[in-house]
């Protein structure tokens, strides 16, 4: 695989890393703080193209022949948006929330090149057994989830002793649809 630009991630987040690179594609990092406010109005499949999108703005300046790719992923349990929980009582509440119930993790990705913007999503069902409050507690004690939009990592523990199936990309719940990803990039003419 020949990248015909360079490419970057603008995302701290180590397992998007980790995702990238599995790609055999070779890329530098930027991090800047943006704030992942979204006006209260949008779908769900919206509030994750937003935030990628509104991501992606806060580099333009510093884009010249660099191909960027920004992505935000959400936990949605019906019309409810979970976020990253602020301390261990939110991700508690959330978990409590998520257990014994089906929810959808839609990822946005933006992918900005020469000023233009690529915006897609994709959509994972996840589906938890219930979960008890020790399992919980034992889980957020353990891998302090805060960093992590419905306080869980599939790849983690709780998706190993809690997740009962899912339906769609299991690289989408991790943060990055990757199938989708390589497909834009080769429509693009990114990746020859």
């Amino acid at each position: 695989m020949n990248l015909q630009r360079p490419l970057l991630l603008a995302s701290n987040s180590p397992r998007r890393k980790e995702l990238l690179a599995s790609l055999g594609l070779s890329f530098e990092v930027l991090v800047k703080e943006v704030h992942e406010d979204f006006p209260e109005h949008l779908k769900r499949e919206q509030v994750a193209e937003y935030l990628a999108s509104h991501k992606a703005d806060a580099y333009t300046s510093d884009i010249t022949d660099q191909v960027l790719i920004t992505a935000d992923t959400i936990v949605c349990l019906g019309d409810r948006v979970l976020n990253k929980p602020a301390d261990f009582a939110e991700a508690k509440e959330m978990l409590q929330a998520l257990s014994g119930k089906q929810h959808e993790v839609i990822t946005g990705v933006c992918i900005l090149k020469q000023g233009q913007k690529n915006v897609f999503h994709d959509s994972t069902s996840v589906y938890f057994k219930r979960l008890s409050e020790a399992e919980i507690d034992y889980y957020i004690t353990q891998y302090r989830p805060f960093d992590k939009a419905g306080a869980y990592g599939i790849q983690e523990w709780i998706g190993m002793i809690g997740i009962e199936r899912i339906e769609g990309s299991y690289f989408n719940v991790v943060g990055l649809p990757v199938q989708k990803l390589y497909t834009k990039l080769v429509e693009l003419g990114i990746i020859m």
